[in-house]
């Protein structure tokens, strides 16, 4: 089961957007890297073509590692580590550490 998912809210623990908040918009597991919204902004300089005429420089996320992310208590939005648990039903499910908040619903 993955720590982080798509759709989670995250916040950046290292690096130079270090402290920034966003949601998770893409994971790739295999690559250990993780794009989130509004961090890691690139410019990006594109050549005019049939479905963008104009051209020019567009902003978009690249990925970071996965390390440098961790997941939003969702009690204090403080980051906080995941752990993974069995519910009785068998269904498992993540926790927050710090609050013991169940993430998964």
């Amino acid at each position: 089961m993955q720590r982080v998912k798509q759709g989670d809210s995250v916040v950046v623990v290292a690096g130079k957007d270090k402290g920034m908040r966003g949601r998770v918009l893409s994971v790739s597991p295999g690559a250990s890297k993780v794009v989130v919204e509004g961090v890691n902004v690139r410019t990006k300089h594109v050549k005019p073509s049939q479905q963008n005429p104009q051209g020019g420089r567009i902003k978009k996320e690249a990925p970071i590692h996965i390390s440098n992310v961790m997941l939003a208590d969702p009690e204090t939005g403080k980051p906080t580590r995941v752990r993974i648990k069995t519910l009785e039903t068998g269904q498992r499910v993540r926790v927050a550490v710090k609050s013991g908040e169940q993430i998964d619903k």
